[in-house]
């Protein structure tokens, strides 16, 4: 299929792959993928809420009819691609995890998500501003049932299905999902295409080496984790974005400026018209925590706080302060 096909629902990669997409691939808008083999089929993620992964579920009957889902790949740990695996586990579909995604499946870390959604103030506008469109409330947290480290081989019907622990990245747990007889990719949020990308666990360096396992893998197609199906070209485009963001927080760092300093100096140029350009906030941020461990760790509803300021919600800035 073209790059440009970026509707929504099924989309035929051919050789018994396809991808779920959800336009835009911005905030909780993630993908999803279906590899077939002989009677049986793996699925690639779940989605944000329960009514997004049901209609999933009936649109990709056509694929499953004959190949029944039997195993479901969660490439990480993040809500936009585990909270419908409640569903999945009602099937009796067994679901695999790298062993740190699975850690962060939990159901505080589920109920943490709906608390923001429901807050007072400006974050809480903030937090329904980006995941108004989702259902979150009622949602088990339903984690995987087998996990592994590294990499592991799955068969699927009779072909090979390679899963590849890559994190910490993105997240503590990525991984990606490779079907070598297909030269097809599923890599989760380890590539965005037409977003700015986020390291919430990092190291930044850590993410650019898995960009670069992947532009040396013998892979023709690549489903991100958000964004159209695309290609190499896409995968380097965002490589260039992480490493410009390493070498100016890092070169910030040796200035002697602080993180907020830091993420206020830095002009994206190029990089400025993407989306979501205020996670730049946590990018910088987490560049400063690897250069120095002592950087405080803030939780997520403080990132949120600057990212809401940088993408134009200042009046997050006075209810909750500055930090990053």
């Amino acid at each position: 299929m073209s790059a440009l096909d970026y509707r929504k629902g099924l989309h035929d990669l051919g050789q018994g792959c396809h991808a779920w997409l959800q336009p835009d691939g911005s905030w909780g808008w993630s993908n999803a993928g279906i590899v077939t083999g002989s009677g049986t089929s793996l699925l690639v993620d779940t989605l944000f809420d329960l009514a997004l992964t049901r209609e999933m579920l009936d649109g990709i009957e056509p694929v499953v009819t004959g190949h029944p889902l039997q195993t479901l790949v969660n490439t990480h740990s993040d809500p936009d691609h585990t909270f419908g695996n409640e569903l999945l586990a009602a099937r009796g579909v067994e679901i695999i995890a790298s062993e740190a995604a699975a850690e962060l499946m939990t159901q505080e870390a589920a109920d943490a998500i709906m608390a923001v959604k429901r807050a007072d103030g400006p974050l809480g506008d903030f937090a329904r501003h980006v995941f108004g469109p989702f259902d979150l409330e009622g949602i088990t947290a339903t984690g995987p049932d087998r996990t592994f480290t590294g990499e592991e081989s799955i068969d699927v019907g009779g072909r090979e299905v390679r899963l590849i622990q890559v994190g910490p990245a993105h997240t503590p747990g990525d991984a990606l999902v490779h079907v070598p007889d297909a030269r097809l990719l599923y890599a989760g949020d380890i590539v965005f295409v037409g977003g700015t990308p986020i390291a919430w666990a990092g190291p930044i360096e850590r993410w650019i080496a898995a960009l670069d396992l992947i532009l040396n893998m013998d892979v023709t197609t690549v489903v991100p984790g958000h964004g159209p199906v695309s290609g190499k070209t896409e995968v380097a485009r965002m490589r260039e974005y992480l490493v410009f963001v390493e070498e100016e927080a890092r070169r910030r760092y040796e200035e002697g400026l602080d993180v907020d300093a830091a993420i206020d100096s830095i002009d994206l140029g190029e990089f400025a018209e993407l989306p979501e350009s205020g996670r730049l906030a946590q990018n910088v941020l987490n560049v400063y925590q690897q250069l120095d461990p002592t950087v405080p760790r803030p939780d997520r509803l403080h990132v949120l706080t600057k990212i809401a300021v940088l993408e134009g919600f200042p009046d997050v800035a006075p209810a909750t302060g500055r930090q990053a």
